[in-house]
């Protein structure tokens, strides 16, 4: 089976580009316009822990360090490797980035073969 990756991203061009690059490589990938539905889906069955998660900090209704937060509180996602995407580029934001358990940050706009080399870092390559 391969490796999930998760795109939390209210962007659906955004979520559309990671998509395709990561299909492209051999990754399966999933993707919620907020962090409520992502949650949501792990309520079902076809729900599985993903190996990675992109998250936008500026999402609707709870933003993407609240996101990370709550995914971090479960011993489930303890393997998961959380990246933040996000047009915010601050100190600041890299930080609480930090604080939350982020792995990576990433500036919008991003170049995809930037984010390859990143999912291939922590995941290696699928077979």
């Amino acid at each position: 089976m391969n490796k999930l990756v998760l795109v939390i991203d209210d962007s659906i061009t955004v979520c559309k580009i990671i998509e395709v690059c990561l299909r492209r490589e051999g990754y399966e990938v999933k993707s919620f316009p907020d962090g409520i539905q992502a949650m949501q889906w792990f309520q079902s069955e076809e729900a599985r822990i993903p190996s990675l998660i992109f998250v936008d900090i500026g999402l609707p209704k709870l933003d993407g360090y609240s996101v990370i937060r709550q995914f971090r509180a479960e011993p489930a996602f303890n393997q998961t490797i959380f990246v933040i995407i996000s047009r915010r580029d601050g100190r600041l934001d890299k930080l609480k980035g930090r604080l939350v358990g982020a792995h990576t940050y990433v500036t919008k706009p991003f170049k995809t073969a930037e984010l390859i080399a990143i999912v291939q870092g922590y995941l290696g390559i699928p077979e």
